[in-house]
């Protein structure tokens, strides 16, 4: 019944819909909208994680449709379906948390079990939060089928009502640190609230080089979103046109053939970690770009960041430990300049593929250079005058951290911390140490028992690390800990701490007073006690019992991966 004489392959539909014998899966087809002539065109899902649960997702839905709009334009038949999201700005300090990098996993199933199940030729997935995002990768690198990422784009920065001049930009974590300047008496009921009630003005992702921001450069860098995609507000007529483009764009790649493991090479995952360092990326960059990698079965581990590392300079003075938002990089040229600068010192490799077609070096080849500096922008730093002359991730190795362990280190806090424990057994203990004052002035918190396992889920510690700021410890005061941080936290802060307290791991025998030596030069976190000592701790000591035995984070637990592997759950299947 069903002619095959479109331009455009279609290996999968073929096969669900060609044929007399495929009638039942025309005809339940036909009740969603299918014509004819529809059943002759490739089919290409759009993944939309859009929900009205957070202002990074509320706006996807509509984003959605141009980008089924690009499709059909271009030959293709559009279905679209949601997967799901949560919101670690809601969950951030609470049992919930523990769902977070869980639903990345869930995610990614999710949209392979439906691409997969419905035989799409292609796909389109549009993510706007940490977690769908390189959920959506992860995916699009298992399938192996023509794709195109879209990033739902960046919130404007909020204005306290008191702030009549806007020359305080507010955002999520701007609320968190509230919080911690609250307790300490910094700021009162009527403060906090105005805080509360500006910060987030409207749709978009948090607006820092957090880590919505930081996976979207990444993944523009691997090649798999389209030119400035990572680089647009979430309102705007550029973000819809993106949209319409990526529809386009996929259909092209099914025409040539192209499809996502040509991109995702082992020389574009290097171009990714090069750009985001220069940028000043969450170190849920490590945690994220190894999951996506073991996907696309391409070789990549902890000392790649280092070696990487070493020779890329910190250019890039954006929250959260710097100044400016994502807004403020956007109105400069977003993250295209930077990529030609690395680009023209032969930091990147520029015959990588992109979904566009175009190799990196080809898509670079007119990008004009950011305006002047200090005089026209103080944004980007000169490449010879950078922030931190290598990276501000730290992957670091010691008797603390066995399986290594990741810091967020900009020199800005130094790069070198020791003091005594102060040991709380999870996040909620921790926080309330800080509030209460516990926490002085040398101190070296330390939060375990919250790994992938033992957690489980590998909470971000946003909540004690922004108290710490809000009391103004934050040079002060150290934080380690198993579980991980959110790339709003800032500070002297080292996580994914492997092995965890709950595999065994050295961060489960440490006791409060114990000297802890953080050095982010050496690259090195010691405990400091005497050999013998260490070894009868860690002969002696028993992890905790599972917290969950049903349910999706028993299963996660039991099937989790380290952090120093990606906390994934199909490496040892």
């Amino acid at each position: 019944m069903c002619s095959t004489s479109s331009s455009f392959p279609r290996p999968h539909s073929s096969v669900v819909v060609d044929g007399n014998d495929r009638a039942p899966a025309r005809s339940m087809l036909r009740a969603v909208g299918f014509t004819d002539e529809d059943f002759k065109k490739p089919q290409i899902a759009v993944a939309s994680s859009a929900s009205n649960m957070t202002p990074c997702n509320v706006h996807l839905g509509d984003l959605s449709e141009h980008a089924q709009k690009g499709i059909n334009a271009a030959g293709g038949k559009a279905v679209y379906f949601n997967t799901i999201t949560v919101t670690d700005g809601i969950s951030m300090g609470t049992q919930g948390m523990r769902y977070s990098l869980v639903s990345r996993d869930v995610i990614a199933d999710s949209i392979e079990t439906a691409v997969a199940a419905e035989g799409f030729d292609g796909l389109v997935a549009i993510g706007g939060c940490d977690k769908n995002m390189p959920g959506c990768m992860m995916a699009i690198a298992r399938l192996n089928r023509p794709a195109v990422f879209i990033y739902g784009g960046s919130i404007l920065p909020g204005f306290a009502a008191s702030d009549c001049d806007h020359k305080k930009p507010l955002d999520i974590v701007s609320v968190f640190e509230a919080v911690g300047k609250h307790a300490k008496g910094e700021l009162d009921d009527a403060g906090l609230r105005d805080v509360e009630a500006t910060a987030i003005p409207g749709p978009g992702s948090c607006g820092g080089m957090y880590t919505a921001n930081t996976m979207a450069t990444c993944i523009e860098a691997l090649g798999m979103s389209l030119p400035n995609s990572s680089a647009q507000l979430a309102v705007g007529k550029e973000k819809r046109e993106d949209c319409e483009r990526a529809g386009a764009a996929v259909m092209a790649m099914l025409k040539k053939g192209i499809k996502p493991r040509d991109i995702l090479t082992r020389q574009a995952f290097e171009n990714a970690i090069t750009v985001c360092l220069a940028l000043g990326g969450s170190t849920n960059l490590i945690l994220h770009l190894l999951a996506i990698a073991h996907c696309a079965e391409v070789p990549l581990t902890l000392a790649d960041f280092k070696t990487i590392g070493d020779r890329v300079p910190l250019l890039a003075d954006v929250k959260p430990f710097g100044k400016y938002g994502m807004a403020h990089l956007i109105r400069i040229g977003g993250i295209r300049p930077m990529m030609k600068i690395l680009l023209d010192r032969g930091m990147l490799h520029g015959e990588c593929l992109t979904v566009s077609g175009d190799t990196i070096a080809e898509s670079l080849k007119d990008v004009q250079p950011y305006p002047a500096y200090p005089s026209e922008q103080d944004v980007i730093r000169p490449f010879d005058q950078p922030i931190k002359k290598d990276t501000h991730l730290r992957v670091l190795h010691g008797n603390l951290a066995p399986g290594g362990a990741v810091g967020k280190i900009t020199g800005k806090e130094g790069l070198y911390f020791k003091g005594p424990a102060k040991v709380y057994e999870g996040e909620e203990d921790a926080l309330q140490g800080v509030l209460r004052g516990d926490v002085v002035k040398g101190d070296v918190v330390v939060i375990r028992n919250e790994g992938p396992v033992g957690g489980p889920g590998m909470r971000e510690m946003l909540s004690p690390t922004s108290a710490i700021a809000g009391r103004g410890l934050i040079k002060d005061v150290a934080l380690i800990t198993d579980g991980r941080f959110s790339g709003g936290s800032h500070g002297f802060d080292v996580g994914h701490i492997t092995p965890e307290a709950a595999k065994g791991g050295p961060i489960g025998i440490v006791k409060n007073g114990d000297l802890i030596e953080i050095d982010a030069v050496k690259n090195t976190m010691s405990l400091l006690i005497p050999e013998a000592d260490y070894a009868a701790r860690m002969a002696a000591y028993k992890p905790l019992p599972p917290k969950e035995t049903r349910g999706v984070l028993a299963k996660y637990a039991r099937l989790v991966s380290t952090a120093s592997e990606g906390a994934v759950t199909d490496k040892y299947l």
